[in-house]
């Protein structure tokens, strides 16, 4: 464990003079720390927890930032450390599983601009005092905002920076007023294609056995249909496969974590996996059949249908995932910039941080990004 103090900002949380930076190396140790905390819902309890035991062959590292004077929480940034070509790397506890990454912040965390720099320089300066010697921070698609609050981390970078974004519904109180307004979908009328086969519905689990079923059809189906596209696809081996089904065993029965389905006599027919935080739900999967129920349009239906559903109980706000497929923007959504951080921690790391500083920079200007894609034999979309 590492506590190391920087000199305090006027307006930071309180009359402190430090800000002190602690490391942990276990999640369960931090999990009790800002229980109440501002944070998306990946950052929620079920979520973290589910994670760090899935993937425990790598190290936590979770730093618990506070006022040295007073001991009063400010954030818990949630990550991890691994080697990579040799490079000891810090990054968020995420491996692509999640839509976006942030610290955890205090509620009564009162965060100027001036007091996230003091609190981004105080976590690097704390990474390059450990003895570990790492190399690198890697911090990846974080919201500008946390909550309604500022994310003091993103300071560290360039908004927007990232190459993946959210994609944000915002369907307000009246759905029919939402649904008019996507009706080009024709949404309706899938509904009634869908209902002309014997026994069909929609469901939510509602228990961790019936999750379970649906997660299982999910990975069967996704892993057809990319085994069709010729894509490789890991979701459903042993590490993923526990962490989906630990979130849903943690969080079916309160409702965070959101399994849904179109279902008939013949199958199941499509399904969908979510989270859901306050009036917030996150799409993070879909799955269906194929081409053989093409005529009601199973994945966008089954999605729909989980956000009228989910409507109802009070969510107005529908992220439909990073990635810009088009559907998304049918559905309404507007594009939700994330920001990427590179930091050298150590000579050996300066390369990489540079690397990724040029790549960003490319994405302010797609055309001169397109022309080095090609010249590197990558493929565009």
């Amino acid at each position: 464990m590492t506590i190391l103090s920087v000199e305090r900002p006027d307006g930071l949380v309180s009359s402190a003079s430090a800000i002190a930076v602690d490391f942990v190396r276990d999640w369960p140790r931090a999990a009790s720390r800002l229980n109440a905390g501002h944070r998306t819902a990946f950052q929620h309890g079920y979520w973290l927890g589910a994670w760090y035991e899935a993937f425990h062959d790598l190290s936590p590292l979770i730093a618990l930032i506070s006022d040295a004077t007073t001991g009063g929480d400010i954030a818990i940034v949630p990550m991890i450390s691994h080697l990579r070509r040799g490079i000891r790397i810090v990054e968020f506890a995420d491996l692509g599983v999640s839509d976006n990454n942030a610290p955890i912040l205090a509620l009564d965390a009162a965060l100027d601009a001036a007091a996230a720099d003091a609190i981004g320089t105080a976590l690097i300066d704390a990474l390059r005092a450990l003895p570990d010697r790492f190399d690198l921070l890697r911090l990846k698609k974080m919201p500008a905002q946390i909550g309604g609050n500022p994310n003091p981390l993103v300071s560290l970078g360039r908004i927007g920076s990232c190459s993946l974004n959210g994609n944000l519904v915002l369907t307000g109180d009246d759905y029919e007023d939402y649904q008019a307004s996507i009706k080009r979908m024709q949404m309706p009328r899938c509904w009634r294609v869908f209902n002309r086969h014997a026994g069909a519905r929609f469901e939510i689990a509602t228990d961790v056995a019936r999750a379970r079923e649906l997660l299982d059809v999910m990975d069967a189906q996704q892993q057809a249909r990319m085994r069709k596209l010729g894509s490789r696809f890991v979701l459903n081996d042993e590490t993923h496969a526990q962490f989906y089904r630990e979130v849903a065993r943690r969080g079916v029965a309160n409702g965070y974590a959101v399994i849904s389905a179109l279902v008939c006599d013949e199958a199941i027919v499509a399904t969908a996996l979510g989270v859901r935080f306050g009036e917030t739900y996150f799409l993070l999967r879909i799955s269906h059949t194929g081409d053989s129920w093409s005529n009601c349009s199973p994945g966008l239906l089954v999605t729909e249908r989980t956000m009228a559903a989910l409507h109802a109980e009070g969510v107005r706000r529908f992220d439909l995932s990073i990635g810009n497929q088009d559907y998304k923007r049918r559905f309404g959504a507007e594009p939700v910039p994330l920001t990427d951080v590179s930091v050298a921690l150590s000579w050996r790391g300066m390369p990489f941080a540079w690397r990724d500083h040029a790549a960003q920079g490319l994405r302010r200007h797609p055309r001169l990004a397109a022309f080095a894609a090609q010249a590197m034999g990558k493929r565009t979309r």
